[in-house]
């Protein structure tokens, strides 16, 4: 399926991402998964893996080799890399772009970079890093910019492609069904998201909060979002930090829901 849109039906296209990979069948096969495969089977999505030895030319399929100057382990060659990119690009379907290098010093992946993929119209191209590292000619003069999700270390970057392409997939009109999800959940507001409870409202003598079972719609949201904000301030003060710190609107709901506690740890007197 290509990204192209239906001018006849009006249908909403499918976001195309491809993934420039050594393992192509960890993304397909996930891919084939959960959200991925449901946003795949409604025509949402147009998932791609290629694999970088296509592109080889020797015998043994090699992509890497031995760093210049020394140093442990292998680097992966740019020429397989410049290549398996540059034979898609020159198909008849092209390449979404931007291209992004998957790397432990890219800018980090987080929420609002997810927003800003997934409203690229075009969709985006990922390159998975493998080894010690991707010879930097692929950063400097292929790739448009690099992504890293978090402060740690992989053996390559087809988890890091998946967590990108999901954490963005799922943000896409009608993948999920319920469009509030992503408005109320983790991060959408620069906090962390409330706590969520199910049946039974008894378990092993841990209850459900009263508020939540009040039928109060009003009272559920305003606890709703306390609770969001005393988990950020315990967590993850860091976000309130981002936000400019709390509204005087916030200090008088979390005083009002018995936190003035909280309020005083953190500079609200």
């Amino acid at each position: 399926m290509s990204g192209a849109s239906d001018a006849t039906t009006g249908a909403t296209p499918a976001v195309r991402i491809d993934v420039f990979t050594l393992f192509p069948e960890v993304v397909t096969g996930y891919g084939e998964t959960s959200i991925l495969g449901r946003a795949r089977g409604r025509g949402l999505l147009d998932l791609r893996a290629h694999d970088i030895r296509a592109a080889t030319h020797d015998v043994h399929r090699s992509v890497d080799d031995a760093p210049f100057g020394g140093g442990a382990g292998m680097v992966l060659s740019p020429e397989p890399v410049f290549e398996a990119v540059e034979a898609v690009a020159a198909g008849p379907d092209g390449l979404p772009r931007p291209l992004l290098l998957l790397s432990a010093s890219g800018r980090p992946f987080d929420q609002v970079v997810a927003h800003e993929l997934a409203a690229l119209s075009g969709g985006f191209s990922l390159v998975c890093g493998r080894y010690e590292g991707v010879d930097q000619r692929v950063a400097d003069h292929l790739c448009d910019d690099e992504l890293s999700i978090g402060d740690y270390v992989l053996a390559g970057g087809e988890l890091a492609a998946l967590v990108v392409v999901e954490a963005v997939v799922r943000l896409l009109p009608g993948v999920l069904g319920n469009e509030q999800s992503t408005d109320e959940e983790s991060f959408a507001a620069g906090l962390l998201e409330y706590p969520q409870y199910t049946r039974p409202a008894e378990f092993r003598g841990h209850g459900v909060p009263e508020v939540l079972r009040s039928g109060d719609h009003g009272n559920v949201e305003a606890w709703r979002r306390a609770q969001s904000l005393v988990r950020t301030l315990h967590r993850r003060p860091d976000l309130i930090g981002a936000r400019g710190g709390l509204t005087p609107e916030e200090v008088r709901l979390l005083a009002d829901h018995g936190e003035v506690r909280l309020l005083r740890e953190h500079g609200y007197d």
